[in-house]
């Protein structure tokens, strides 16, 4: 059963539409989008009412059908996450949690694993997205992985892959990283190049009530470009819970505890006993402040906003949320070239106070500005 979000009372994790004040009449209707990551899972915000998941790829079993996307494994776990973040109808969450691009069809890549993401890897998942982007219409590329090392756009395949999708007529929008509070906090490949949309993070608290860095990659690139070149929320990211994990199931039970009335609390804590240590440890004491005191921290530690979605944190997350806007720019004018979309998100992203100009690039992305610039743009 679709679940409803929490209490803002209680998380005040609020929809991205909401935070950013996006256009909802867009949704990135007739619009692909193509992922890069290290696996995937079908996810219901996906899949229902009708599959939006235009083609899957492994690099390493090529043979491997959409049936691959049904099994629940740790690789499927990120790349699950990026997807519904950008294109998620919010099907479990009564369409609370969706993406700004809810109605857009989907290309997923794997191009790793959850514990190793090797740089020629990200360059061979590119070229399979150049090889199909007329097969499958792909139009936009998110890639929230980042490569090993730095190198020059000029020689690296990596950059050189991704400015030709650029070329080729795909938008290319990439996570930054996460190492602004580090000393090397440099920008790798594929966001250092010239033509990708590199993405950083905001902390907008989760309600768009606040903005303060995130700590996100920053600076020159080895050849002098500035990186990122916008921002967007990169923290209290709601995001899916991986069906059928023992995740999944605890965050189911915490959410029925949070809801359930007193007279229905131990009846739960007695049908679900041996699921946590530390609420059976206080069961037989009968006393329902105990049980709602751990069950408040729990869902707390465990990021918890229902039965199926977590707030999840990294550039890896704010990346596809402007993929999400090049998509809806896209509906509204299917004409744009990359370098038009690039300019318009610039040039439309609001600066702000307090965030130092290295680390924001040209501002926070503005997807109602930068939709009506797009619908208004002609060809060229």
């Amino acid at each position: 059963m679709p679940e409803s979000g929490p209490s803002s009372t209680r998380t005040r994790v609020l929809p991205i539409a909401e935070r950013l004040d996006a256009d909802t009449k867009y949704a990135g209707r007739g619009v692909t989008i193509a992922f890069l990551d290290s696996g995937f899972y079908a996810h219901p915000d996906l899949t229902t009412p009708y599959n939006r998941i235009a083609a899957y790829h492994d690099l390493f079993a090529p043979r491997a059908g959409l049936e691959a996307l049904e099994r629940s494994d740790v690789s499927s776990w990120h790349g699950m996450m990026t997807s519904v973040v950008a294109a998620g109808n919010g099907a479990l969450s009564a369409g609370q949690f969706r993406g700004l691009a809810w109605e857009a069809n989907v290309v997923l890549v794997k191009v790793g694993s959850a514990h190793r993401i090797v740089h020629d890897d990200i360059r061979r998942g590119l070229d399979w997205v150049l090889a199909n982007r007329e097969r499958y219409g792909i139009r936009v590329l998110n890639i929230s992985c980042g490569g090993d090392y730095e190198e020059s756009f000029l020689t690296d395949p990596l950059s050189r892959a991704a400015d030709e999708a650029s070329r080729q007529g795909i938008v290319v929008v990439a996570a930054a990283g996460n190492a602004g509070h580090l000393a090397d906090h440099q920008v790798l490949p594929p966001a250092s190049a010239p033509s990708v949309l590199a993405v950083g993070g905001l902390d907008d608290g989760g309600a768009g009530q606040r903005s303060q860095h995130y700590h996100s990659s920053y600076g020159l690139t080895i050849d002098g470009l500035q990186k990122p070149e916008l921002i967007a929320p990169a923290i209290w990211v709601a995001a899916p819970i991986l069906p059928g994990t023992t995740t999944a199931a605890e965050a189911r039970l915490l959410k029925r505890l949070d809801e359930a009335s007193d007279d229905k609390l131990f009846a739960l804590l007695d049908a679900h006993a041996g699921a946590d240590a530390d609420l059976d440890a206080i069961a037989g004491r009968r006393e329902p402040y105990l049980v709602r005191q751990i069950v408040a921290a729990k869902l707390r530690d465990r990021r918890v906003l229902s039965g199926h979605y977590k707030h999840v944190d990294g550039t890896s997350f704010a990346a596809p949320i402007v993929a999400s806007v090049v998509a809806q720019m896209l509906e509204a004018n299917p004409a744009l070239r990359p370098h038009q979309v690039r300019r318009i998100l610039m040039t439309t992203a609001r600066g702000t106070p307090g965030i130092a100009l290295e680390r924001q690039g040209w501002g926070v992305v503005q997807p109602r500005a930068a939709v009506e610039a797009a619908r208004g743009m002609g060809a060229g």
